[in-house]
């Protein structure tokens, strides 16, 4: 299916790219104007762009109704400060209704249900629910255009971080992914929670270069069992495999003794096994199981 954004109104555009980029990250974001209203919204339009300096993006775009702006971005106009919250599962539901749109000098953190609490180096309160608080400093807004949808980028330079010890590591040096329970936004009313049945690890190929799939044998490259994660995690060895003599495998025995007189009928059950293995991270054992079969060219 192809579709033309130029053929699409901005309501359109607007829900089939929400429903396509997902899920974004949220920015709950607190500022107050210049006679010290206090506002208080979440934008998925949303991501960190710069570790240094340290710099935020978030747009608080113009609606797509009718093309004006919201509160958080006149407000920055006039203070250019902001406390940048992340979000966990247990202020879901507060944080959306947050983003109800109140008349100007209302406080969403009274309306909201948060407590709010002063900051140590801007103006602007924090929510003190939030488990993640990241002061900052605005740098720069970029508008990308006047008419409705059109983005209004927030660079904000992140001051400090104020960090739960709830969510850190046994030591403490680092946020333990596993313990965030964040939310993430998808399109229309959907949301994602990144909970351990959600979560995994994927190792970074960053201290040794990996052979890549082109340097794969052709029938493993060809198979008809293994998919492209499994060829990425094959390929991600910085040096081709060889034939450990020290391995043992039940299964690849019965596979080589049984369907020794089909080679096909071999490779396919050997690449079963391989992709079992793999779908278990067992990398190494896979590339055995790949390397019992003949031939591997």
């Amino acid at each position: 299916m192809l579709i033309e954004l130029a053929s699409l109104n901005t309501m359109q555009k607007q829900a089939w790219l929400q429903h396509a980029v997902a899920p974004r990250p949220i920015a709950f974001v607190s500022t107050q104007d210049a006679e010290g209203n206090v506002n208080l919204s979440p934008f998925s339009f949303f991501n960190l762009f710069s570790s240094n300096p340290s710099i935020l993006v978030f747009s608080p775009s113009r609606r797509a109704r009718d093309g004006s702006t919201k509160h958080t971005l006149d407000n920055i106009r006039e203070v250019p400060e902001c406390v940048v919250h992340i979000c966990d599962y247990s202020m879901v539901q507060q944080m959306s209704l947050s983003s109800c749109e109140y008349a100007k000098g209302v406080n969403e953190f009274i309306k909201a249900g948060f407590d709010a609490e002063p900051a140590t180096k801007v103006r602007v309160p924090m929510v003190k629910q939030a488990r993640v608080k990241m002061e900052c400093k605005v740098r720069d807004i970029i508008s990308l255009g006047e008419e409705g949808g059109a983005g209004q980028l927030v660079l904000a330079e992140v001051l400090c971080m104020h960090v739960d010890e709830s969510i850190l590591n046994k030591d403490g040096s680092m946020i333990d992914q596993t313990k965030t329970d964040w939310v993430a936004r998808m399109g229309g009313d959907w949301y994602s929670r990144a909970t351990t049945a959600s979560m995994f690890q994927v190792p970074k190929p960053n201290t040794q270069l990996g052979i890549g799939i082109d340097q794969l044998p052709q029938t493993i490259k060809n198979s008809k069992i293994l998919t492209g994660n499994h060829l990425g995690m094959l390929a991600n060895v910085h040096q081709f495999p060889e034939v450990d003599p020290a391995f043992e495998h039940d299964h690849v025995k019965h596979i080589v003794q049984y369907y020794s007189l089909n080679p096909e009928e071999m490779e396919s059950e050997l690449h079963k096994l391989a992709a079992q293995l793999l779908d278990n991270g067992a990398i190494t054992d896979a590339w055995q199981v790949l390397l019992s079969g003949e031939p591997l060219v």
